[in-house]
């Protein structure tokens, strides 16, 4: 059985019920907009399809090639997106002392099921050690703070990145 990709394909399902948690039960937007610039002009709801559309495809094509290039992108972007979104609900909620709406399913659903994620591709050979899974941890967190900083546009960048890392692991170096 494949761990890795059967915990994989959960990722999107609790993005879905964290946008659910930070804008339609609460109102993230309103909250961030308090303390933070105002960079993203794309709705929540454009945000969650960009992002969705994105993670859909790189799960596609990791439940195709399961090689370590597509798992290795996968867990990048869930660095990006989801863990270092748990830590910048918990730590701001504190920090303003004032409650992050979307701090719930972060630190409920999003720190449990990507622990479950990368111990999985860990046990699978996908990381090869913790050096290679901290330098990961810390690539995604630099993309969301810049992410936070740029907006959007960072979002093109991004996927070139990924797709050139891709095309040069899996068919040049064959990682």
């Amino acid at each position: 059985m494949n761990k890795f990709a059967n915990l994989l394909v959960l990722s999107p399902l609790i993005y879905i019920i964290h946008h659910t948690e930070e804008h339609i039960l609460f109102n993230f937007r309103e909250w961030r907009l308090k303390y933070f610039l105002d960079n993203n002009s794309l709705s929540s709801e454009e945000m969650l399809m960009r992002l969705l559309g994105i993670f859909l495809l790189i799960i596609y094509i990791h439940l195709l090639t399961k090689n370590r290039a597509s798992a290795l992108i996968a867990i990048y972007f869930l660095a990006a997106t989801q863990i270092t979104n748990a830590f910048f609900h918990a730590f701001f909620s504190l920090y303003y002392y004032d409650f992050s709406p979307g701090t719930i399913t972060a630190l409920l659903l999003y720190l449990p099921l990507n622990y479950l994620i990368i111990r999985a591709a860990l046990n699978e050979g996908f990381i090869k050690n913790r050096i290679e899974l901290i330098v990961i941890l810390v690539l995604g967190s630099a993309t969301f703070a810049l992410f936070e900083l740029f907006g959007p546009i960072l979002m093109i960048f991004t996927v070139l990145f990924c797709s050139f890392y891709y095309v040069y692991s899996a068919y040049i170096i064959k990682m």
